[in-house]
C-alpha cells in the first residue's frame, strides 16, 4: 500500500504543467524536514547544455579543468585521482565510468573542510541528468520517500561534481554550477535561483538544502520580535531611537567620545572610499537606498591606506535604506556568514552610522543607535534591546553574537 501510494503522488506530480521546485541529496545524506511541498514553476526555460552550461563551465572537457573551476571558487582539492580504488570514494557513489555517459571519474581531497570532492565527466549531460533522476526515482519507489532532498550533485555544461563537505557545497553554490534536484517533495525557497533542467520535473539551483541547518539560509522564516514572546526589551513598543536634522547635528551628536570625526568629508569621491578592512555597508548611490545627506570620518589614505572609516547618513526614506540592506545582508548570509569588513548598519529615528569597529558600535548602543540585523533565526537573549524593524525579516537590537 505504501508503494501504491507513493507511486499515485509521483504519478500525480508527473502531470503538472509546471515543473516541480527541486533540491536533491547525495546516498550519506539523512532525509530533509518534513512536510516540505513542491514550489512554483521556474519563470525562464534552461538553454541548452542547462541554466549552469555558462561562459564559466565552458570549455571544461578534463578533470583537471574541472579541479581547477572549483579551485577558482576557493575550494580545496587537492590530489586529484582516478583510481577506481580509491579509499577516498564513497562506498555508495552515484555511478561509475561507462554509466550515466561518465567518460571519467576522479575524486580530490578537501584539506580545508576535510572531506572530498567526487567529479564525473560526462559526454551527455542529458543522458547524466535522466540517470540521475532515474536513481531518485528508483529509491523513493524503494520506500526512502526523502531521498534527494539535500542533494550535492552539481552539474555544469560537461561535468558534475559532488562535495561531501556543506560547507564546500554553499562555496560551489555561488559559482556558474547548479545543484540537480528531482525529489517531487523537495522545493527552493525565495531568494535563490530556481531553473529548468534538461529533464523534466528536475530543478537546477543554487540552495543548498541541509537537514542539520548548516545550508542556506531560508528567508522565507523572519524572525521577527513577537511583543508578547520576545526575550529582550522592552516588551512592546521601543525605548527610541537617536535622531538628528542634519549631518552637523549627527556628527556632533557621536564625535568625538564614540566616533572619531576630527577628518570629515562629504565630498563625493571620498564617501566613496574604502580599503581592505573597511567597506561601507551602503554600496551604490546613495540616493538608491533613501540617503539624503553622507559623509566619511577617518584617514583615507595617503602614505598609509585608509582606516578608521565610518560612514555618517542622514535618511529620508528608512524604509528603502532597511530593505537595501537586508537584501545585501541576505546575498552575504549565502556564503554562509556576514563578511568581516563590511560595516555593520546602526540605525536610529533618521540617521545611520556605518562601521565595523566593535568599540565604536559600543558608543553608538549607549547612544540608544541599533544594529539592523537581517540573519534568519537570531534571537537576543533577556535583557538586551530587540525592536521591530521597518522591513520583514530584519530586527533592531543592541547584541551581538
Amino acid at each position: 500500500m505504501r508503494l501504491q501510494r507513493i507511486q499515485r503522488a509521483l504519478a500525480t506530480a508527473a502531470t503538472l504543467v509546471a515543473l516541480a521546485t527541486l533540491t536533491a541529496c547525495e546516498d550519506k545524506e539523512p532525509g530533509a524536514r518534513p512536510g516540505t511541498t513542491p514550489a512554483a514553476a521556474p519563470s525562464q526555460p534552461a538553454a541548452a547544455g542547462g541554466a549552469a552550461a555558462g561562459s564559466g563551465t565552458d570549455g571544461i572537457t578534463s578533470l583537471a579543468d574541472a579541479q581547477r573551476y572549483v579551485q577558482q571558487q576557493t575550494v580545496s582539492c587537492e590530489d586529484l585521482s582516478t583510481n577506481p580504488k580509491d579509499s577516498r570514494l564513497p562506498l555508495t557513489d552515484l555511478t561509475t565510468v561507462g554509466k550515466w555517459s561518465v567518460t571519467q571519474r576522479g575524486v580530490c581531497s578537501d584539506r580545508v573542510e576535510r572531506g572530498e570532492l567526487i567529479f564525473y565527466m560526462t559526454s551527455d549531460m542529458k543522458e547524466f541528468q535522466t540517470r540521475y533522476k532515474q536513481h531518485v526515482m528508483d529509491k523513493i519507489a524503494a520506500g526512502n520517500g526523502t531521498y534527494g532532498q539535500t542533494s550535492r550533485v552539481f552539474v555544469g555544461k560537461n561535468f558534475a561534481v559532488t562535495p561531501t563537505s556543506t560547507k564546500t557545497a554553499l562555496l560551489l553554490s555561488r559559482s556558474d554550477l547548479r545543484i540537480l534536484t528531482c525529489n517531487p517533495m523537495s522545493r527552493v525557497p525565495e531568494g535563490y535561483k530556481r531553473e529548468a533542467a534538461l529533464v523534466e520535473h528536475c530543478m537546477l539551483s543554487d540552495f543548498v538544502n541541509s537537514s542539520d541547518g548548516s545550508g542556506s539560509p531560508n528567508f522565507e522564516h523572519p524572525q521577527n520580535p513577537d511583543a508578547s514572546e520576545k526575550p529582550g526589551q522592552p516588551a512592546q513598543g521601543s525605548l527610541g531611537l537617536p535622531k538628528a536634522s542634519s549631518l552637523n547635528e549627527l556628527k556632533q551628536l557621536v564625535h568625538p567620545h564614540t566616533v572619531d570625526c576630527t577628518n570629515m568629508s562629504t565630498a563625493a569621491d571620498a564617501v566613496a572610499v574604502s580599503s581592505i578592512d573597511y567597506a561601507p555597508a551602503v554600496d551604490g548611490a546613495p540616493s538608491a537606498w533613501g540617503i539624503k545627506d553622507r559623509a566619511i570620518c577617518g584617514d583615507l589614505g595617503g602614505e598609509r591606506r585608509a582606516h578608521n572609516l565610518n560612514w555618517l547618513s542622514t535618511v529620508s526614506d528608512m524604509k528603502t535604506l532597511q530593505q537595501k540592506a537586508k537584501a545585501a545582508q541576505q546575498e552575504d548570509l549565502k556564503d554562509g556568514r556576514l563578511k568581516a569588513t563590511v560595516s555593520k548598519l546602526m540605525v536610529g529615528e533618521n540617521i545611520v552610522v556605518e562601521t565595523n569597529d566593535k568599540s565604536v558600535r559600543h558608543g553608538l548602543y549607549q547612544l540608544q543607535f541599533l544594529y539592523l540585523n537581517c540573519e534568519p533565526g537570531f534571537k537576543a537573549p533577556s535583557g538586551y534591546r530587540l525592536e521591530k524593524s521597518q522591513v520583514d525579516g530584519c530586527v533592531l537590537t543592541n547584541y551581538e553574537r
